[in-house]
């Protein structure tokens, strides 16, 4: 039972305190910004030197340690998506009366570039990892990865709760390409998908005497049930914003005099939404 209750806390503490710090950044000044980037990007460099050597360490501090790697990673590529480093082509709104296919299309050329350093940065990881029997990063990457492709895809096709004033004020157009609706098809597929695959990695955990087993099959498990639990968010009210109050408080003042567009009082978690 300890292990089950330290994987669940470490991966709930790493989801609150990164998602926080993101946010925090995001309504600081630029150089807090510069230097924090420059900071987490040594992290990945790091991360990714250690990658191939982490990939042979099958204890449960290994296991632990590649979740620690794909985070960060994972904390970078959202950083220089809500920063303004890497985004796309289009950084304007969705022309009004766009249809569908014209505003997935659109909205897809928004943040083109960084879908491309997403999707390089996940086959780097995969590729360091190699045939290593610590698997842990690179699952987390992917497990984020799909897991926010679900929730943009949910975004585009229309959700309940969603709150566009989490985002900074340069990334304000982008509310434009996002519908608001009570539910979409895709919704019911992907809390099924995310939680079935929660389950088995937490079967697999619980039916497995090996600690290295238990200890990644937990973290996936518990990091794929927080991203269904985020899809949640986007539908019903939960009141979550309460939990990075001290992560929003410190707007700009661009971001205090802009006018909310909130719908009800709920909005998505960035790290996997809101890029």
């Amino acid at each position: 039972m300890i292990d089950y209750l330290l994987a669940l806390g470490t991966v709930t503490l790493a989801w609150w305190i990164s998602t926080g710090l993101v946010l925090l950044l995001n309504r600081l000044g630029p150089q807090w910004q510069r230097s924090s980037l420059l900071l987490v990007t040594g992290l990945v460099v790091l991360s990714l030197v250690y990658l191939p050597g982490r990939s042979e360490d099958r204890t449960a501090a290994g296991a632990l340690l590649g979740f620690g790697q794909g985070l960060v990673i994972w904390a970078w590529l959202e950083m220089t998506y809500l920063m303004g480093v890497i985004t796309g082509p289009r950084k304007t709104a969705c022309p009004e009366g766009a249809g569908t296919a014209r505003r997935f299309w659109l909205g897809l050329q928004t943040s083109l570039y960084h879908e491309v350093s997403v999707i390089a940065m996940v086959g780097l990881v995969v590729l360091l990892a190699g045939d290593g029997p610590n698997q842990v990063a690179a699952a987390t990457c992917i497990s984020l990865w799909l897991m926010r492709w679900s929730a943009k895809l949910n975004l585009f096709l229309g959700v309940r709760n969603y709150n566009s004033d989490w985002f900074p004020a340069h990334l304000q157009y982008l509310d434009s390409y996002t519908r608001r609706a009570s539910m979409n098809l895709l919704f019911p597929l992907s809390v099924t998908i995310g939680t079935a695959t929660a389950v088995v990695l937490l079967a697999q955990a619980m039916a497995t005497v090996d600690p290295f087993l238990r200890s990644a099959n937990l973290l996936v498990s518990a990091l794929l049930s927080l991203a269904v639990l985020e899809h949640w968010f986007l539908m019903y009210p939960f009141g979550e914003s309460v939990l990075w109050r001290w992560a929003l408080s410190p707007a700009s003042e661009t971001d205090q005099h802009k006018p909310s567009t909130a719908v009800n009082d709920v909005s998505g978690m960035p790290l996997t939404k809101h890029s």
